[in-house]
């Protein structure tokens, strides 16, 4: 019998580790009808990341004809959530700010990147930029995250 060495078994447990993100971020998007509802995708999911994809159409305009800021927020607050439970585990948002920076427009596809920044016991800080498809920052985004009971995908006993 092979045993692995150090080296291949961090590349399993990082193979592991992407499985799992990928499936916790299907399983998400299929109970999160607000997200599906304002048409945004999932793009890319890994642990402690993750990228969603947002157009920008005419019923997310206010009366200046530039995106509602609730709309950004709204799927950057998207992005921070599929982030913070890529590992698995039930978190919810304790705290978050955003800075607007720039408007964004009809048709523009916006695109939330979440990384996570620091993860110490229950806690978590995860920064969120929201660019559109020219590469323009619209907003900044930062959540703080608090881990809950459970997880999103059962886990079996001996499983972790």
């Amino acid at each position: 019998m092979h045993k692995l060495s150090a080296d291949e078994k961090s590349a399993h447990d990082e193979q592991s580790a992407q499985a799992l993100a990928v499936a916790v971020g299907a399983t998400l998007f299929e109970r999160d009808p607000a997200s599906r509802g304002l048409g945004m995708q999932l793009a890319e999911i890994r642990p402690g990341y993750a990228r969603m994809t947002m157009t920008i159409r005419a019923d997310m305009l206010n009366g200046h004809q530039s995106c509602h800021g609730g709309f950004i927020f709204t799927l950057a607050d998207s992005a921070f959530a599929f982030a913070c439970n890529s590992h698995n585990l039930n978190t919810v948002g304790a705290a978050c700010s955003i800075d607007y920076l720039a408007p964004g427009r009809l048709g523009d596809v916006l695109s939330a990147e979440a990384s996570e920044q620091v993860l110490a016991g229950r806690s978590g800080v995860y920064d969120v930029s929201i660019r559109n498809q020219h590469g323009v920052t619209v907003a900044l985004f930062r959540g703080k995250s608090h881990r809950v009971s459970g997880a999103v995908i059962p886990v079996q006993p001996g499983e972790h």
